[in-house]
């Protein structure tokens, strides 16, 4: 399975969502999972943000080796299931590859259904960054248990078998 993160600039949000959905399914042992990341208006090869590397470094990650990558049709195919920070990313993704709104969700309507977007840090301090951190953390637990659970159950990633709440009642893996 790949599992696709989707930002703007592949240099804040997303990257630090990868590094910590890698971490967290590597904590539950769970394997056959690929995670990557792209922004929609990434520019290649550019580096994580100085304070996005600084908030990941103060929890143990190392995002120095991180280089952005545009998002494109090829990505937005190969992935099995794509997490986008925002609804516009969300959008910009089905205008992309309108066969992929079947497996595009904002971040927080898989983990809860919620339409609340993720807020971008860029350009803000670091405790902003902390914060945004902190938040993806929490998002992240919640994909990497409904991930487990539906990994169980043999459903597709995308699948609506707990209605994307699983963690709310009680459906701990």
């Amino acid at each position: 399975m790949k599992l696709l993160f989707v930002c703007s600039g592949n240099t804040c949000r997303s990257p630090m969502a990868e590094a910590l959905t890698r971490a967290a399914l590597a904590q539950v042992g769970m394997s056959g999972v690929t995670v990557v990341s792209a922004g929609t208006d990434a520019f290649t090869g550019d580096r994580a943000s100085l304070n996005a590397r600084a908030a990941m470094q103060e929890r143990g990650f190392d995002l120095g080796a991180h280089r952005a990558r545009r998002l494109d049709r090829q990505v937005v195919e190969e992935a099995d299931l794509i997490l986008t920070m925002t609804s516009r990313h969300k959008d910009r993704v089905v205008r992309l590859a309108p066969r992929a709104i079947e497996k595009t969700f904002t971040l927080r309507e898989f983990t809860s259904g919620e339409k609340l977007d993720v807020g971008d840090p860029f350009g803000q301090s670091l405790e902003t960054y902390r914060r945004t951190a902190e938040e993806l953390a929490g998002e992240v637990e919640r994909v990497v248990r409904r991930l487990v659970l539906l990994h169980g159950q043999g459903n597709p990633p995308g699948g609506r078998s707990t209605g994307g709440q699983a963690d709310d009642e009680g459906g701990h893996p």
